[in-house]
């Protein structure tokens, strides 16, 4: 295997971050994108530090942080992302501690929905072959939660990933694929045990 890295990307002429928003193999060493991972760390460490100070004010750093975030949904400190604009947290949802949401591609959390501590919802996938992995090409892939869905702590949801409404997720299960509407799935991978 030759050591020269091939050009991935011959003949398409838009910048790496074009690519990502586009939902396209890119490489995450685009200026832009590592000013907008900077600028996320700043707001979600802000946000920790005025959740430590007052809880319900610092809903008001979490709208900064988020793309969308309604007035009455409520999010817990720490909450860790890659960029944080590309989230959108619905009515009256309620987000707990830890939440890991790499927003490479959309994040939607719909209404009524309960999110565990350390629920983590990975949008970013990367090549299974060896060398464009080497090379660091990376995708993603949206995830979207709809309305009262409750995840329970620790639940991992894999790229491309849509839960349906009223479905419920046992702690620590890991949802490789869809749910369907008014499911309770567990287990790793997740699975459907019955309907509610």
């Amino acid at each position: 295997m030759s050591d020269e890295t091939p050009d991935h990307f011959a003949g398409d002429p838009r910048t790496n971050t074009e690519r990502m928003l586009a939902g396209d193999l890119y490489i995450a060493d685009d200026p832009a994108i590592l000013e907008a991972q900077t600028l996320a760390v700043r707001r979600a460490a802000a946000f920790r530090d005025a959740y430590d100070r007052d809880p319900q004010a610092a809903q008001e750093q979490a709208r900064e942080l988020f793309g969308e975030l309604d007035p009455t949904a409520f999010v817990r400190a720490p909450v860790h992302v890659d960029y944080g604009t590309r989230i959108t947290v619905g009515p009256r949802t309620f987000v707990n501690m830890g939440l890991t949401a790499l927003d490479v591609a959309e994040i939607r959390i719909g209404a009524d929905c309960q999110i565990g501590p350390h629920v983590q919802l990975l949008t970013p996938t990367h090549p299974v072959e060896p060398r464009p992995r080497r090379d660091k090409l990376e995708a993603a892939r949206p995830i979207t939660i709809e309305d009262n869905v409750w995840l329970g702590g620790g639940v991992v949801v894999c790229p491309g990933v849509t839960i349906g409404e009223n479905s419920v997720v046992g702690a620590g299960a890991v949802v490789t694929r869809d749910i369907p509407p008014n499911s309770v799935a567990v287990g790793n991978p997740a699975r459907v045990v019955r309907s509610i």
